[in-house]
């Protein structure tokens, strides 16, 4: 539990907060690089870490992120031209490149210098596997951008997706560091008879309360939650939380499993989820409640949003939940990303955690928020540079399941396999079962 103080510290994200001070640190995703297809394509409103910016591609095809009202009389520059190597208001004409230069100034005379006198905040941005990253810290040289394995893959193997909830960022990211409900909220109906014995799937469901371990680590905290098989084994799932707002959870097999998963915040109460990782081989799935997405609108809030959603109790079918037979939904909801979203957003806006009560199971959530305030803090009171930000390779981790022997200490046994970047051909993955 905390206590409100806490829970507003943590919570709370825009500028010279404690938490966003502490985020600004690092590269944080702003856009995906298709959201401004081509240079001198439409201006785009971005709300990040609750500033109002606006992205453009320029003429030479770079990305800029600057601010939304004009230096000049505060018109919004999303009304701007994008031409010619920058951004024009429409207003007065003054014209900025991506480093937020005043490069034209118009409607002052020929003789004036005062164009060169004049800058609009401008973030730096780079280009990686789909995402534009942005830099809003301190920093004049930016810190290397962190080295996720999922968003590093060739063009033609990685993909990146992301989806806005409307909740508190720490309410997405606390859903998927506990793992404990995956057995309940997406596998509640299941039994462990429809399993193929011997899989990650049956032991799951054989055991719904798995034990933890859960440790300190360079890029922010990892927990392994096991459980006893029939053979002698334990069924071990290994996931990450890694600074200052990422998750690798456990679902799939460790040494296969290659994924990135953000949850930044656009402002106190929404999110924007952004996965990267591995593009899909199989056939796609059919347009369902839980990936048919509304058209993306121009205004702060309109981008890439669920067509189910608390306004219409995200589609849930409460004969299915009556039901409560394996072929349907204990929730339902259909399809565990929306069972998540719906369940996150049903904390409201900004949960107050003061009136929560954790259990054994929510060690993880404990570790991260504990881990987050006190890096936030050594920030504000002593300086000190938070985990990862000047070290990218701590963040190629990996996450997933595996079987060890009863005996085994689980850290040294998973070293080889938590490390990103390396092949593991020896693995097989049929021994996952169709629920993790």
């Amino acid at each position: 539990m905390l206590i409100p103080e806490e829970n507003e510290a943590l919570c709370r994200v825009g500028p010279g907060t404690l938490m966003g001070k502490l985020m600004r640190e690092y590269w944080v995703p702003a856009l995906l690089s298709s959201e401004v297809p081509a240079p001198d394509s439409d201006p785009l409103r971005v709300l990040i870490l609750g500033e109002q910016l606006i992205a453009f591609r320029d003429t030479g095809g770079q990305v800029g992120l600057i601010q939304n009202n004009c230096p000049h009389r505060g018109a919004s520059l999303f009304f701007g031209r994008n031409e010619e190597s920058g951004l024009r208001c429409v207003y007065h004409g003054w014209k900025f490149s991506v480093d937020g230069t005043c490069v034209d100034m118009p409607n002052e005379p020929a003789e004036s210098d005062f164009k060169h006198k004049v800058r609009a905040v401008a973030y730096p941005t780079r280009e990686r596997g789909g995402i534009v990253w942005a830099y809003l810290g301190p920093r004049s040289t930016p810190p290397p951008l962190p080295s996720f394995e999922g968003n590093m893959l060739p063009e033609d193997e990685g993909q990146v997706t992301a989806i806005q909830r409307e909740c508190n960022w720490f309410q997405g990211l606390e859903g998927d560091i506990d793992t404990s409900h995956f057995s309940f909220l997406h596998a509640g109906s299941m039994d462990v008879s429809t399993q193929q014995p011997g899989t990650f799937s049956y032991y799951m469901l054989a055991d719904r309360a798995p034990r933890y371990s859960v440790v300190d680590t360079d890029f922010g905290t990892m927990y392994g939650a096991y459980r006893e098989t029939d053979d002698g084994r334990r069924y071990w799932r290994v996931a990450n939380f890694l600074f200052p707002f990422w998750t690798m959870p456990p679902q799939g097999m460790l040494g296969h499993k290659i994924t990135a998963r953000g949850w930044v915040p656009m402002d106190d109460t929404h999110t924007m989820f952004y996965m990267a990782g591995p593009r899909f081989r199989r056939a796609a799935a059919p347009a369902g409640p839980w990936n048919r997405m509304q058209p993306n609108t121009t205004n702060w809030l309109g981008r890439f949003r669920l067509t189910a959603n608390a306004s219409n109790d995200y589609m849930i079918d409460r004969e299915k939940q009556r039901r409560n037979s394996a072929m349907d939904d204990f929730t339902g909801i259909q399809g565990i990303h929306l069972q998540d979203q719906a369940i996150t957003e049903s904390e409201g806006p900004l949960y107050d955690r003061s009136s929560e009560h954790l259990a054994s199971s929510d060690m993880m959530i404990i570790r991260v928020r504990r881990r987050l305030m006190m890096a936030a803090h050594a920030l504000a009171e002593q300086g000190l540079t938070p985990p990862g930000v000047d070290d990218p390779e701590v963040f190629g981790a990996r996450a997933g399941g595996v079987f060890l022997p009863r005996e085994a200490e689980w850290l040294a046994a998973t070293e080889d396999l938590r490390r990103g970047f390396v092949k593991h051909p020896e693995l097989d993955s049929s021994i996952t079962g169709p629920l993790v």
